[in-house]
C-alpha cells in the first residue's frame, strides 16, 4: 500500500492512494492541472485514477472535482447527502450523474484491490467523512476536518500502519490572528477543525508496537507552520498516557504547496 499528499491545506486538498494494480485519489480540491501535475511527478498520470473518494464538499476537497470528471470520467464515491451538496455547488459545473457512486458510512465496499471504509466525522457539511483503506494485512487511513472524535472513531482507527492526520491550528496562532471571531468560532468548535494537540492527542490513542508513519495534513496556511505542528504533536505524544514517545516512529508533515514522499506500507 502507498499513500501521497498532493496537497493538503486549508487552501486545497488531494491525496494520492494505491495498493497492488489500484490506483485512486481522495479529494479533488486543487485544479485539474495541479493534480496531472502532482501525480507526474511520482510516476502517475490522473487517468490512471480508478475513482476519486470525496470525504465533503467544502470548496478546498472539490474545486478541481468537475474538471477532472468531465475529463477523464473518473467514477466518484461519497455520501449520498454529499453528492446532493455536490450537485447544488456551482463551483465544480454540471458532472454526468452516472458517475456518482453512494457510499454509507459504516460500510466497507471494494475499489479494486482495495477495501474502503467511509467513517463519519464531525464536521459542518452535508455528511463528512474520513476514509480507511485496507489490503492484505495493511491498512491506513485519511482523517481531515474533524473538530472533535469519539470512542467510535478511536476504535475504528486502531491497528494502523499509515495515517494522514489533520494538524490545522494552532490555537494561540488562531485566537490572536485576523480571522472574524465567528470564524474563529467555527475552527475551535466541534465541526470546526482538529489543533495540533488534539491531533497529537488522538495520535496517541492510535499507537501500538507496529504502527509506521504519519503524515500530518490539512494544516491552517495563517494559523499554523509545519514546525510547530510537528513538534507540538510529538510533545503530546510524550506527555501522554501511552508507552511511546515522539520519536518512536516517523512523524511527516503534507504541505499545501509540495507534493509529499511516497509513504510505503509492505
Amino acid at each position: 500500500m502507498e499513500l501521497c499528499s498532493i496537497a493538503s491545506g486549508s487552501t486545497g486538498n488531494c491525496i494520492y492512494a494505491g495498493a497492488g494494480s489500484t490506483r485512486i485519489m481522495i479529494d479533488a480540491g486543487v485544479s485539474g492541472k495541479r493534480i496531472e501535475e502532482g501525480l507526474n511527478s511520482i510516476g502517475l498520470t490522473t487517468k490512471e485514477m480508478q475513482g476519486i473518494l470525496v470525504t465533503h464538499e467544502h470548496s478546498d476537497h472539490v474545486a478541481g472535482l468537475g474538471v477532472v470528471a468531465r475529463k477523464y470520467g473518473i467514477p466518484i464515491y461519497a455520501t449520498e447527502k454529499t453528492i446532493a451538496a455536490i450537485h447544488s455547488t456551482t463551483l465544480v459545473g454540471t458532472i454526468d450523474p452516472t458517475l456518482f457512486h453512494p457510499v454509507c458510512p459504516g460500510e466497507a465496499f471494494a475499489l479494486g484491490d482495495l477495501t474502503v471504509e467511509p467513517i463519519s466525522i464531525s464536521h459542518d457539511a452535508a455528511d463528512p467523512v474520513a476514509y480507511i483503506m485496507q489490503q492484505g494485512g495493511h491498512k491506513m487511513a485519511v482523517v481531515t476536518d474533524l473538530g472533535t472524535y469519539d470512542e467510535t472513531l478511536v476504535e475504528k482507527l486502531q491497528g494502523l500502519d499509515l495515517l494522514l492526520l489533520e494538524a490545522n491550528h494552532d490555537i494561540h496562532m488562531l485566537q490572536a490572528g485576523g480571522y472574524p471571531y465567528p470564524l474563529k468560532i467555527r475552527i475551535l468548535g466541534e465541526q470546526g477543525h482538529l489543533s495540533n494537540e488534539a491531533s497529537g492527542q488522538l495520535l496517541g490513542r492510535l499507537l501500538h508496537d507496529h504502527f509506521g508513519t504519519v503524515l500530518l495534513g490539512h494544516l491552517s496556511r495563517e494559523n499554523n507552520i509545519p514546525e510547530l505542528a510537528y513538534e507540538a504533536v510529538r510533545q503530546e505524544i510524550d506527555a501522554g498516557e501511552n508507552p511511546y514517545h515522539g520519536n518512536d516512529f516517523p512523524i511527516l508533515v503534507a504541505r499545501r504547496d509540495t507534493v509529499s514522499e511516497v509513504i510505503r506500507v509492505s
